[in-house]
């Protein structure tokens, strides 16, 4: 067995974008298996366990990843993970990586693959809410699928968004209100909120909407009348509901399943979509282990590898 580290050294953004595309697709045609995440709430945090099988690479595996709020403060990073990748014939464990870099790549990835598919623009204002690991994920990938003309960031620390932007190189990126930076073509949310912070007033016709930060029973970030009028498309339907932006609507009576517009990987596929331009499309990103997956078998081929005996 190996123990893999740098596990993100060397990944090139638009491979493990091709990769986490071609696993949605592989779930739009139901190819895959994959129940839902199972959390485990902790004082300060929780962490999920995230099993998955994708035949189409040969991989099965599971993550456990945890969400700590709090962590920054404690010079650790709020999201760190691990996956266990066992072989296909036997079961034996045949890797452990260290899944924290790629956590971040894939969850950016998901997103640079929604807003290819449903943003009706190819060249596009960017709109970030949050300054976090993932938001700066979802700027390096999205900027391998969309033509990026100009980032517009909002922190509750306006320091934060000076320092992001400094960091953002050969893009015209800058600090921005909150209602600012909603005006955009495409916009991404990745905080920890757990109580509507864009106002519906605030988004225009023909936004797409990346949804990140709503991944755990609580959490939500949108004001719920711009579900009301968008088309939502989620990763996955059960873990949606029940941890994804749609679950406090849902929870409080407003919003029901029955109403989104399908899976990313319906999208993917070409059975679901976009239907005119100015059409408000919402992209509800909770984490699909298979993502963890897709990414895993890249990381299989080039991390720095340490090995174990076992049994």
């Amino acid at each position: 067995m190996r123990y893999l580290t740098d596990t993100e050294r060397g990944l090139d953004p638009k491979r493990v974008n091709d990769a986490v595309e071609a696993a949605f697709a592989d779930h739009g045609r139901g190819l895959v298996q994959m129940p839902p995440k199972t959390y485990i709430i902790l004082p300060a945090g929780d962490f999920r366990t995230m099993p998955a099988y994708l035949p189409s690479q040969n991989i099965a595996g599971v993550k456990i990843v945890n969400v700590h709020p709090q962590n920054p403060g404690r010079g650790l990073p709020t999201v760190m993970a691990l996956t266990v990748i066992l072989d296909i014939a036997t079961g034996k464990p045949e890797a452990v990586i260290n899944a924290t870099p790629l956590t971040d790549m894939r969850t950016g990835a998901a997103g640079a693959i929604a807003a290819k598919y449903l943003s009706p623009k190819k060249e596009i204002v960017l709109g970030l809410i949050g300054t976090g690991r993932q938001a700066l994920a979802q700027v390096e990938a999205t900027r391998h699928t969309l033509a990026v003309g100009e980032v517009r960031v909002w922190s509750r620390n306006p320091v934060h968004a000076e320092k992001f932007c400094a960091g953002i190189h050969s893009l015209d990126c800058r600090s921005a209100s909150l209602e600012h930076a909603c005006d955009c073509d495409v916009l991404v949310t990745t905080t920890p909120s757990t109580r509507p912070i864009i106002m519906d007033a605030w988004i225009s016709e023909g936004t797409h909407i990346n949804a990140i930060g709503a991944d755990a029973p609580g959490k939500e970030e949108l004001d719920p009348a711009i579900l009301e009028r968008s088309s939502v498309f989620v990763d996955d339907p059960a873990q949606a509901v029940h941890s994804g932006e749609i679950n406090v609507p849902i929870a409080r009576g407003i919003y029901s399943e029955a109403s989104l517009a399908g899976t990313l990987g319906e999208v993917v596929i070409g059975k679901k979509g976009r239907k005119h331009p100015d059409e408000i499309t919402i992209f509800d990103s909770t984490g699909l282990a298979i993502q963890d997956l897709a990414i895993a078998k890249i990381a299989l081929q080039q991390g720095t590898a340490i090995v174990l005996p076992f049994p």
